[in-house]
């Protein structure tokens, strides 16, 4: 009953969002102006675009497939395929990218993979995603203060915004992997502190204990084979991730327009990805839309602006969406 609820609240969140968005993005604006010019893009270079969406779900997957292989685990590359396709489907419909996770370990464990494995695999996972982000958010806040001046000063507090819940979130789970007594120790104190607060109801300190026991994985130890994995599942997904930031610069190629290098466009792409994946917005709708109407202004211009908008955003979520979809009804049968 509790999931049927919480499902129930996913669906009308994300439509309220979604109906939102779009109120937001084409009240006032000449639709008929926007379809004349989305006929004349070059549908070549939206091929390259969707290619990149598809290495960015196939990305996750390959991650997926190695670290198993390293536990002792092998399964199929197209098994780890589905799972990358589902968890995506959830991320990308469930508010702060939530539900995708508890997905993936659902159905690794209907393939026979033990929980504490998934669970560790898919922890791993997110870390390194989330840690992309927290490189590009903290080297443009230290050594790209011309850069945001220029392209991001009117929306400079989101991205700082953004960037600190990252490595905040980057953090928490480190602690949680690598240091499991220091978790425990922080969640006693913190569990003690609402108590005080009365925020909480007393416990008996063995059940809190023998509670966060549980809940905490782990032993602490990283061998130099651990560190190995971890330095080449962080360069798989910083390819996994530039390859979607990508997706951007062949719309504006699409568009016909030149004058801005690709570095200066995927980077633009990565700073909105920075601002709002720890947002509670499903996919950072809305909130993804305003942020790149605003950073890419100087970049397409006010005529290609909304355009370029509804094309970068259409394969960087609506496309990945679809499709990872698509393959979770597949991974139903």
């Amino acid at each position: 009953m509790e999931n049927k609820k919480k499902m129930a609240f996913n669906v009308v969140f994300l439509i309220l969002v979604f109906a939102g968005t779009i109120y937001g993005v084409f009240h006032g604006e000449d639709l008929g102006e926007i379809a004349r010019i989305l006929k004349t893009v070059n549908l070549l270079w939206l091929i390259p675009g969707f290619i990149c969406v598809i290495v960015f779900i196939w990305g996750e997957s390959i991650i997926i497939y190695y670290m198993m292989r390293t536990l002792g685990i092998k399964r199929k590359k197209w098994t780890c395929f589905l799972f990358s396709s589902v968890g995506f489907s959830l991320v990308c419909i469930t508010p702060s990218a939530s539900g995708g996770q508890p997905a993936q370990i659902y159905y690794m464990k209907k393939e026979k993979i033990p929980i504490p494995v998934s669970t560790l695999v898919l922890m791993i996972v997110t870390i390194t995603y989330k840690l992309v982000l927290v490189v590009i958010g903290v080297v443009v806040t230290f050594f790209g203060q011309g850069f945001i001046h220029k392209y991001l000063y009117d929306v400079r507090y989101v991205f700082y915004l953004g960037t600190g819940l990252n490595v905040f979130c980057v953090v928490t789970m480190l602690i949680l992997v690598f240091h499991p007594v220091l978790a425990r120790t922080i969640l006693v104190k913190g569990m003690a502190l609402l108590e005080r607060m009365h925020l909480m109801k007393g416990s008996s300190p063995g059940l809190t204990g023998s509670m966060l026991h549980g809940s905490v994985p782990g032993n602490g130890s990283v061998s130099e084979e651990s560190c190995k994995v971890l330095v080449n599942v962080f360069g798989i997904t910083l390819f996994q991730r530039f390859a979607l930031f990508t997706a951007t610069w062949f719309v504006y190629k699409a568009f016909g327009l030149s004058g801005q290098s690709a570095w200066l466009i995927i980077l633009l792409q990565s700073t909105i990805s920075v601002s709002v994946d720890m947002l509670p917005l499903p996919g950072g709708m809305g909130i993804s839309e305003k942020l790149f109407l605003v950073i890419f202004a100087p970049i397409f211009g006010t005529g290609l602006l909304l355009p370029g908008m509804i094309l970068s955003r259409g394969l960087g979520y609506y496309t990945e969406l679809l499709v990872s979809a698509v393959l979770t009804i597949v991974a139903n049968f």
